[in-house]
């Protein structure tokens, strides 16, 4: 078989995570905004090509490949999961051919690029068959121990899972993360040694090191700095702790770059939010997925800001709901404001009080402060938009666009039925219903005619009173 490099990386992602008690597979469980398998796949994708990388799906297979597939990896299928030792019997077409190989878990997503870059180091260094990333946390209840040759050697005797540790061993506080590196030869040579005679009564990765050491091969461990880096989700309050752990890390890379953020704690920030310095976030705000904010804005408490990019100098008042939007350099937006997908807020525009826009362009300048929905519309320069004005989009069966020129002017509590163009300087009086193009400079009314009746409610009032 020809060579296929250096090195691969295969995830663990095939398990069904039954402590979680959910129907949605373990590795698609969120924190930071996406899967805990994204965050896995990401820190592997700076190690190695995609292409490098394989993921061994079983349970909902077809669910978890289609939430990843954008990744650009490769799916090893593991159709009964019957452990990490049978998984990699899975994987072992797709390895042949690698020199060495790092494993990790797709439940494990705070590990970082620099830990596996020196588990990997380590790894070489040692000229080890197996390389083991451990940690020691305060209580290691539930995970496998490490046991090493002597206190200070990196070599390890053999990993105990928590069912099989003597009475003796309790003590040991050093886990296995079910984070290696292996050389693929030897791994390969021993695989079909694997047994479930153990504890779990499945095939174990771990137990190829006693296998291994048993060979005469190296067998050594390497201690994480941080114990957080190799904590796994198996229930829901452990999924929820990693989530702040993971949250609380992003506000402090995004305050340690300028960005002042009002009771952290409190706020909502996705992994992925980018932030440029000398902008302000209040308490309450939530920032999801793929949000980038540039240099100088304010987002006041409780708006909630999804998939969007905001340029520099734009305030975004209380309350404010934006998704999937861009909204230009020193744009105004609330309080109590609702941008919907598709929209292109120009700079210096406004969206105030209870606006709702759709797939709306507002050009440099325009206004809309009140009470307005701008569905399906294009907003010229420096236009304003009267109070309770409505582009009325639908038909029942198609949307319509609305055009409005630049520095034209619709007059409060109009109704436009698209399609209709508004041309530029022109004016449309208050209260109007416009069902035909308005030319530019015109003045366009479509009102009922008022009329007065003098006298008329003082007759009324008077006709109550004799009853």
């Amino acid at each position: 078989m020809k060579d296929k490099g250096k090195l691969a990386v295969v995830i663990m992602a095939a398990g069904k995570g039954t402590r979680l008690k959910s129907q949605q597979p373990k590795v698609l469980h969120e924190i930071g905004g996406k899967p805990l398998l994204a965050h896995v796949i990401s820190v592997a994708s700076r190690i190695v090509a995609p292409a490098d990388i394989y993921v061994v799906i079983g349970h909902q297979a077809e669910k978890v490949l289609a939430a990843v597939a954008a990744t650009g990896v490769a799916f090893v299928e593991q159709t009964e999961q019957r452990g990490t030792g049978h998984a990699m019997q899975c994987a072992r077409q797709a390895i042949a051919g690698y020199e060495n190989i790092l494993v990790l878990s797709g439940d494990v997503p705070l590990i970082r690029p620099e830990t596996i870059a020196e588990v990997w180091q380590f790894h070489q260094a040692e000229q080890a068959a197996m390389t083991i990333l451990t940690a020691a946390p305060e209580d290691p209840a539930g995970y496998g121990r490490i046991l090493r040759k002597s206190p200070k050697s990196s070599e390890v005797e053999a990993i105990v899972e928590q069912k099989a540790l003597t009475a003796k061993q309790q003590s040991l506080r050093e886990i296995n993360s079910g984070i290696y590196a292996f050389k693929t030869a030897p791994l390969l040579a021993r695989l079909d040694l694997l047994d479930a005679n153990n504890a779990n009564e499945e095939l174990m990765l771990t137990d190829m090191a006693g296998l291994l050491r048993a060979a005469g091969e190296r067998v050594v461990a390497i201690q994480a700095a941080e114990t957080d880096e190799v904590l796994g989700a198996n229930t829901i309050a452990e999924l929820v702790a990693l989530d702040a752990t993971l949250r609380a890390n992003t506000a402090s890379r995004l305050m340690a770059q300028g960005v002042t953020i009002f009771r952290p704690e409190t706020s909502v920030i996705d992994a992925e939010v980018e932030i440029a310095p000398d902008t302000v976030i209040e308490p309450f705000v939530q920032l999801l997925g793929r949000v980038k904010i540039g240099a100088g804005c304010r987002i006041r408490s409780y708006s909630v800001i999804e998939d969007c990019t905001l340029g520099n100098n734009v305030l975004v008042r209380q309350s404010c709901v934006l998704a999937e939007s861009t909204i230009a350099d020193g744009a105004r937006i609330g309080p109590f404001a609702h941008v919907r997908p598709g929209c292109e807020i120009g700079e210096d525009a406004h969206v105030g009080n209870f606006v709702e826009t759709k797939k709306a362009k507002l050009d440099k300048g325009a206004k809309a402060n009140h009470l307005t929905y701008l569905g399906d519309a294009e907003v010229g320069e420096r236009t304003n938009i009267g109070a309770g004005t409505i582009t009325c989009n639908y038909d029942g069966v198609r949307k319509h666009i609305t055009r409005i020129g630049k520095e034209a002017f619709v007059g409060s509590n109009s109704t436009l039925v698209a399609p209709v163009t508004v041309g530029d300087g022109a004016y449309v009086g208050a209260g109007s219903c416009i069902t035909k193009d308005v030319p530019a400079g015109s003045l366009a009314v479509g009102r009922a005619h008022q009329f007065v009746k003098e006298g008329w409610a003082t007759a009324r009032h008077a006709g109550r009173q004799k009853e």
